[in-house]
């Protein structure tokens, strides 16, 4: 079994403080409720900052369409065996990202992608977070010839670097799944 942080309950805006309290205030207006994974990243409000700062500046100049951002996220998040946030992108591919369903279904699946430009993203997706950001030539051409850039293997390194972050506090709170992504929970296979 892994280790449980057993001393830190998940925070709410009723017993965080200061910018923590700000941020989950923040993330329940934003969403119309405070993500369970929100309530352990506040514990530490640098760690918070650093998710929510990275993560808006990821989303808002990429290089990515919405779509092809969850093909990162949830690659990464398949990698890293983080139930909560394939969980909670699957949710947002589906619902806000327009992520086809066989897309996501594969990714969560670890099942090759019916879309090549797609499948070449995931797949590069797949060899920086296995090799640690250290791809081969090949694995570099194969991205380029997809239709990538150098500067979006930059956009990979900050996903990689978001979902670090969120994935690794995930482990460590082993977070419950909130209510709204349940219905995508997801169970890495053995």
């Amino acid at each position: 079994m892994t280790y449980r942080i057993k001393d830190l309950a998940l925070h709410t805006i009723e017993t965080a403080t200061g910018k923590a309290k700000a941020l989950l205030q923040s993330a329940k207006e934003k969403f119309g409720f405070v993500p369970n994974m929100y309530g352990g990243m506040a514990h530490d409000p640098g760690l918070f900052e650093a998710y929510v700062s990275s993560y808006n500046a990821f989303r808002a100049d990429p290089g990515f369409t919405p779509v092809e951002q969850e093909v990162i996220f949830l690659v990464v998040s398949r990698e890293n065996g983080c139930t909560y946030c394939v969980a909670a992108h699957s949710f947002v591919a589906d619902k806000m990202s327009g992520v086809p369903a066989e897309i996501t279904d594969a990714i969560r699946d670890g099942r090759t992608i019916p879309d090549g430009k797609l499948a070449a993203l995931a797949t590069f997706t797949e060899k920086m977070v296995l090799s640690r950001g250290n791809p081969t030539e090949g694995d570099v051409a194969a991205f380029k010839a997809a239709g990538y850039s150098e500067r979006n293997i930059l956009g990979i390194i900050l996903a990689i670097s978001i979902k670090t972050l969120s994935n690794y506090t995930n482990h460590v709170f082993h977070t419950p799944v909130d209510a709204v992504f349940a219905p995508r929970a997801w169970k890495q296979a053995a």
